[in-house]
């Protein structure tokens, strides 16, 4: 890798604690990133105030703003392509990008999911997990792939399932792993370097 830092695009829907997390890490030079911007998929919410307090450029792409899913896509690719990045990450965005994003950034856009891969994809992770009854839980980093949590994994976090653990205290106990997981490896990833193969990822 170069001495200068590598240039991170976060994407977000929502609060933005993931982001925020980055952001403060960043702060730290030997970190070796910087958060060049953060797009979103609405208007309006907290994630996009917490990049504009941060003095980071944002941009809103809205799938209604579109005639159609690969218009936006095409054009979310080209928004992120204008800051040319390291690294995209999706720090709860939660819009499935196309065919045209993903050739693009395929082999550097990652993902947070709030379970232990392949168990448990899609929108409910910890629900998924305490219904099912499992005594591990947990967060997994994946590069994004066009399948829905698929993608090769880079590092993965388990949380052990409390006997008295409901959804919103599992995914609450999830999400502060998630999120020290998250900073740990994209520090990683833009320090040392990866390679995917075979869908193992290595770093370094």
């Amino acid at each position: 890798m170069t001495s200068s830092p590598a240039r991170l695009v976060v994407l977000v829907s929502g609060s933005g604690t993931n982001l925020q997390a980055l952001l403060d890490a960043t702060e730290d030079p030997a970190y070796g990133a910087v958060v060049v911007a953060v797009g979103a998929d609405r208007d309006g919410i907290a994630g996009l105030d917490r990049a504009k307090a941060a003095g980071v450029p944002t941009f809103v792409a809205r799938v209604a703003d579109h005639a159609s899913r690969a218009d936006w896509d095409a054009a979310l690719t080209a928004e992120v392509a204008a800051y040319q990045p390291d690294l995209i990450v999706s720090a709860g965005f939660l819009k499935l990008v196309g065919a045209r994003f993903l050739a693009a950034f395929g082999d550097r856009y990652v993902n947070t999911h709030n379970s232990l891969l392949p168990a448990f994809p899609g929108m409910n992770g910890p629900r998924d997990a305490l219904a099912y009854g499992v005594k591990l839980a947990g967060a997994t980093l994946f590069f994004v792939d066009a399948g829905v949590d698929t993608g090769p994994i880079v590092a993965q976090v388990a949380v052990p399932v409390e006997p008295d653990d409901d959804e919103a205290s599992l995914t609450e106990r999830i999400k502060e792993a998630e999120r020290a997981q998250l900073v740990e490896y994209v520090g990683r990833l833009v320090r040392q370097g990866w390679t995917i193969s075979h869908r193992k990822v290595t770093i370094g």
